[in-house]
């Protein structure tokens, strides 16, 4: 018999689906092979390809809207300092 193999962390599973999953919706909404805006659906295509998505990712990681902008004011301050000196 094969041992088991315990998921340590289905939290980062989760995260890496609920960011794929907003990956895709959002070119697919972007390329217009789904319309964001139906008569028959409403708005439910943008909900379910971009907002709740969004919505699992910030609930799993609340933070990361902060340490992207971080990321992208250090790589900023990098480029900056590499032109004027």
């Amino acid at each position: 018999m094969r041992p088991q193999v315990v998921d340590s962390n289905p939290r980062a599973r989760l995260l890496i689906a609920s960011l794929l999953w907003l990956s895709v919706g959002s070119v697919l909404l972007l390329t217009t092979l789904v319309p964001a805006h139906t008569d028959f659906l409403g708005w439910t295509p943008m909900f379910w390809l971009l907002w709740a998505p969004l919505a699992v990712t910030l609930t799993l990681e609340p933070k990361l809207p902060r340490r992207l902008l971080a990321l992208r004011r250090s790589r900023r301050r990098t480029t900056a300092h590499l032109i004027w000196n």
